[in-house]
């Protein structure tokens, strides 16, 4: 069976290759928006136009399925989009509820794009999930266009997760699938403060359930 994963940039890969590694039998078909990205700081129309051919292209191209590897779309315009795609989409959003469950200090970082953060679905599950709880939004703005163009400044991400700690966070939420790629270091930056969460693995088990919906 082929699946489709969309990213806005190279972030998704990451996602395309914990899928593969779980269900290799799946044929991967992974799609991204190279002139565009990133869609952090786009506005929703701009990232509902890029995004809608491309799904549509995947659809066809055979996918009987469609991982949204991208919290920016997801928190966005998701249920808009599962209104107009023909095949499941699958989405991927910031794991607050289980950050949120996780603390012992009552405090979580969110590391995520502007547009996420911005969200009417990322405010419903701060409500929903983390009354009670400091969710911390650092400014990890620019941390897309460095992986997205390899520049990682390691300094300025150590800026960013040293805060974090060091104002009690002792969950990391990683809500942009680019930052998987720097995954390594940041919990090496947080090693004994924190626990850094990412949500390939949810993901992946939402994806199986949809699986065996359609067989």
């Amino acid at each position: 069976m082929k699946i489709g994963v969309f990213d806005s940039g190279v972030g998704g890969m990451s996602v395309v290759r914990a899928i593969q590694d779980e269900l290799p039998e799946l044929e991967v078909i992974f799609r991204n928006d190279e002139q565009h990205v990133p869609y952090g700081a786009r506005s929703i129309e701009e990232i509902y136009k890029f995004t809608k051919p491309i799904l549509q292209k995947l659809v066809g191209d055979g996918c009987k399925v469609i991982v949204i590897a991208c919290n920016t779309v997801t928190t966005n315009i998701i249920m808009r989009l599962r209104g107009e795609i023909s095949v499941p989409l699958v989405g991927m959003e910031p794991m607050v509820k289980p950050a949120a469950i996780a603390t012992k200090t009552g405090v979580i970082a969110v590391c995520a794009t502007p547009m996420t953060l911005s969200s009417p679905r990322y405010q419903w599950l701060k409500q929903q999930y983390a009354k009670g709880v400091k969710v911390l939004e650092p400014d990890c703005s620019e941390w897309s266009y460095m992986i997205e163009n390899n520049r990682v400044d390691r300094e300025k991400v150590a800026k960013i997760i040293n805060d974090s700690c060091r104002s009690g966070a002792d969950q990391i939420v990683l809500g942009c699938t680019h930052y998987h790629w720097i995954e390594k270091l940041i919990r090496e930056l947080a090693k004994q403060r924190a626990v850094v969460m990412q949500p390939e693995i949810p993901v992946i088990a939402q994806l199986k359930r949809v699986l065996e919906q359609l067989s």
